[in-house]
C-alpha cells in the first residue's frame, strides 16, 4: 500500500505527522514534543476528495485540537512498510 506523510507543528511546537492512503484517509497519526517523546496523535482527514483538505489533529501534550490545511498535488506517495 502508498501512503503520504503530512507534517505540522501544534501551537506547543510539539511536531504532528499524519500518514494518508492514497485516498487520503488518516492511517495514523503521532505527535513528538521537544524532548523527543513520541505519542499517538489521533487524526482525521476533511474534505479529503478536494484537491485542498484539512487534517485535524488532537495534540496530546497540550490537548489542543488543530486543523491544518494541505494541497493533494503537494503529496509524495511512497510504498508502506508493513502496515
Amino acid at each position: 500500500m502508498k501512503s503520504a506523510t503530512v507534517v505540522s507543528r501544534c501551537e506547543c511546537q510539539a511536531k504532528l505527522v499524519a500518514e494518508l492512503d492514497e485516498e487520503r484517509r488518516v492511517l495514523r497519526g503521532v505527535a513528538t514534543d521537544n524532548r523527543g517523546r513520541e505519542r499517538l496523535a489521533p487524526a482525521t482527514a476533511m474534505h479529503a476528495k478536494n484537491g485542498r483538505f484539512d487534517v485535524g489533529f488532537m495534540c496530546p501534550f497540550c490537548t489542543r485540537n488543530t486543523l491544518r490545511s494541505f494541497e493533494a498535488e503537494a503529496l509524495a506517495y511512497r510504498e508502506s512498510p508493513g502496515l
